[in-house]
């Protein structure tokens, strides 16, 4: 039985063959890959599985260079035809994202982004938190992101596909101790979803990774609270499914990697031309994006 309502019966905890990278389907061949902390959890095994699917690059990000360093011998012990990139980067820090993702493009294109850095900020009721703390790790989740999306929108191959690695408690209040990371959340959100509306040709996602047993997981103790996890396995895999020509149909909606992409696949034409799985406001029959009137106030302006 799923921990929490799914659109999908079937709930996964691993992963599974819809999303094995070693699918045709799935095939990375030739593709440039780049990952945010990319040196631990999440973002190392989304590069092992890359790897896996034939990626001939891989950039790795993180402020740590020894783990960027192991991923990278991993990731060449299993397939030492990747090119695999290593960068020491604080992406909060506009010079060191500019000039690393520079270097990594060279005068080619990043097919694939996976925007896996993040922190968590205070976790004290909003009664009693610091405002200044709070507000400062908000921008600091905010401004790291939109630093990796300004780089990545100069070198984004056409058709790119750019995967957030979001958070359920963008969408879910868990606990009032969180109110500094949902916050974070959403406005990340919106910044990838801007980022999608001003490149209609490029594929954006956001996804709740699960409940999966990484160093900022246990900051925030959410395997402890839960009693259960996630293998790293899961979003990992799912990443690679999102960035093939599969997932299209989701584009710009909001998933959580637990959910089973066959069923999803199964309805296809609905989610697609709908409003299922979108953040939006609820009720009001308008899913899409338009240009606002010559005659409206902000025109004028």
């Amino acid at each position: 039985m799923a921990p929490f309502p799914s659109p999908t019966s079937t709930w996964h905890d691993n992963t599974y063959p819809t999303l094995s990278p070693t699918r045709p389907e799935l095939s990375a061949n030739g593709k440039s890959v780049l990952i945010t902390g990319g040196g631990t959890g999440i973002g190392a095994e989304t590069a092992r599985y890359f790897a896996e699917a034939g990626a001939s690059r891989i950039a790795l990000l993180g402020r740590r260079v020894q783990p960027l360093l192991d991923t990278k011998a991993s990731i060449e012990s299993m397939n030492s035809a990747v090119e695999v990139f290593v960068a020491s980067t604080d992406i909060t820090n506009k010079g060191q994202v500019d000039a690393t993702i520079s270097k990594f493009a060279s005068d080619g294109k990043i097919h694939v982004l996976v925007s896996n850095a993040a922190m968590v900020g205070p976790q004290e009721s909003l009664s009693v938190v610091d405002p200044h703390k709070l507000v400062e790790a908000v921008e600091r989740n905010l401004k790291g992101s939109t630093y990796v999306a300004q780089a990545f929108l100069r070198y984004a191959a056409t058709d790119a596909v750019a995967i957030e690695v979001s958070s359920s408690a963008a969408h879910v209040n868990f606990a009032d101790m969180f109110a500094s990371y949902s916050i974070a959340k959403f406005a990340v959100y919106r910044l990838w979803d801007t980022m999608a509306y001003i490149r209609p040709d490029m594929s954006v996602f956001h996804v709740q990774p699960g409940v999966v047993d990484t160093a900022m997981n246990r900051e925030a103790g959410g395997v402890a609270a839960m009693g259960f996890s996630d293998d790293v396995s899961l979003p990992a895999s799912f990443h690679v499914w999102l960035a093939s020509p599969e997932a299209r149909f989701l584009k710009g909606k909001f998933l959580w990697a637990n959910w089973d992409v066959d069923e999803l696949k199964a309805r296809a034409k609905e989610i697609e031309e709908g409003t299922l799985l979108s953040i939006q406001l609820v009720g009001w029959p308008f899913g899409g994006t338009f240009a606002l009137p010559e005659t409206s106030l902000w025109a004028e302006k």
